[in-house]
């Protein structure tokens, strides 16, 4: 069974990994935003599950539904945010050679952590 990891935004966990990709089902509480952040080593694909998504994109502001998916390119600067009242949840694929949870620069964060 994955472990789940905690953030004050909600949770994650890893469903899967391979040589080049990680697989995450994310959960964003309601009123949650992660980081504004962008990554050296990775892409990301994000699939909405249940809810719906703000996303924004090198400053591009877009709302994403259930079944609806979009890309991020390595190093774009981006973040979810969780604008509704019920939980949201993104299936997120990294890709790259370098898979790291410390492959992260932040530029804002609400919850302090730059």
């Amino acid at each position: 069974m994955n472990s789940i990891i905690k953030k004050p935004w909600g949770y994650f966990e890893v469903l899967t990994s391979g040589k080049n990709f990680l697989v995450k089902r994310i959960m964003v509480k309601r009123g949650g935003i992660l980081s504004l952040q962008n990554h050296q080593y990775r892409s990301e694909h994000w699939i909405v599950a249940e809810g719906e998504a703000e996303i924004t994109i090198d400053g591009k502001i877009k709302k994403i539904k259930e079944n609806e998916s979009i890309f991020i390119p390595q190093g774009a600067i981006h973040r979810i945010a969780n604008k509704t009242k019920k939980n949201l949840i993104i299936i997120e694929l990294w890709y790259g050679e370098k898979l790291d949870e410390n492959d992260i620069k932040r530029y804002e964060d609400i919850y302090k952590r730059i």
